[in-house]
């Protein structure tokens, strides 16, 4: 179908020879010409936390807490052991820029096994097409190498619950494949924009993601359902539903806090 076929678009960074991660000028946030999306900040965490992670574990939930502005200069991650458990482990991931503090990502993991018996209450699948079966969106005014699918009555604009399927064009580093857990952390920051904005655009600007994985996502394509949105006092918490072909995966929740309405030239994340 037509604008399925796309040029590979560069990647958001290059890994340096001395292990920090240079971004390109791809991974700009729309907030900011010099901020950094904060979204890449999660896929570098997950990416770290992955490279040393036992197989027969598995994150189910990553929480990045992003408090200052981070610029468009290379990226150090580093990782420590918080939990090194026979069930259960924790990890505290740090990302810093020119030696400062920008991100802070901790993850618990757990040892899987079988799957016990019987039946649990859950609400029912959403009923969407598959995305291949969707026309592309039209390019966004801020373009971000992320192709939409809206299932109708889904998409961004819209007072109604949102329904979303995205997949990155671009690779995280270099060359590298991202693996599931790294595509689900890149996507999983779409919870703010999407819970978070209104009839008159998005005036809420993210400080954290939290991830929730039972499963790790089939294939590149991820579907959000917005689930939950509330707000009071400019502070605002939102939470989707992810999906990928075959069910429900998790859920992706963000807290947020007033900000100007994001524009071409945008404002910063405070911290």
């Amino acid at each position: 179908m037509p604008g399925t076929e796309h040029q590979t678009p560069e990647p958001f960074f290059d890994l340096q020879a001395d292990g920090s991660l240079l971004p390109r000028p791809l991974g700009r946030s729309p907030w900011s010409a010099d901020m950094m999306h904060g979204r890449l900040l999660a896929g570098l965490a997950a990416r770290q936390l992955e490279s040393g992670l036992d197989p027969a574990f598995r994150c189910a939930r990553l929480t990045v807490d992003m408090f200052r502005f981070p610029p468009m200069k290379p990226v150090t991650v580093g990782t420590s052991v918080v939990r090194d458990g026979r069930r259960v482990k924790v990890f505290q991931v740090d990302l810093a820029i020119e030696g400062v503090a920008v991100a802070r990502a901790t993850a618990l993991a757990y040892r899987h096994g079988t799957q016990p018996p019987g039946d649990v209450w859950s609400p029912p699948p959403w009923s969407v097409p598959p995305p291949e079966s969707l026309p592309e969106a039209p390019p966004s005014p801020q373009p971000f190498p992320t192709e939409f699918r809206y299932p109708e009555g889904g998409g961004w604009g819209i007072l109604g619950q949102k329904k979303v399927w995205a997949r990155d064009r671009s690779k995280l580093v270099g060359d590298e494949q991202a693996t599931p857990l790294v595509r689900a952390a890149m996507a999983a920051d779409l919870a703010s924009p999407l819970s978070h904005s209104s009839d008159r655009g998005l005036a809420f600007i993210n400080g954290d993601i939290t991830l929730y994985l039972a499963r790790y996502p089939t294939d590149e394509w991820i579907g959000f359902e917005v689930t939950g949105h509330v707000s009071a006092d400019g502070i605002a918490v939102g939470q989707c539903t992810l999906h990928d072909r075959a069910g429900v995966v998790g859920y992706s929740v963000a807290t947020a806090v007033a900000n100007e309405p994001m524009s071409p030239a945008g404002s910063g994340r405070e911290g």
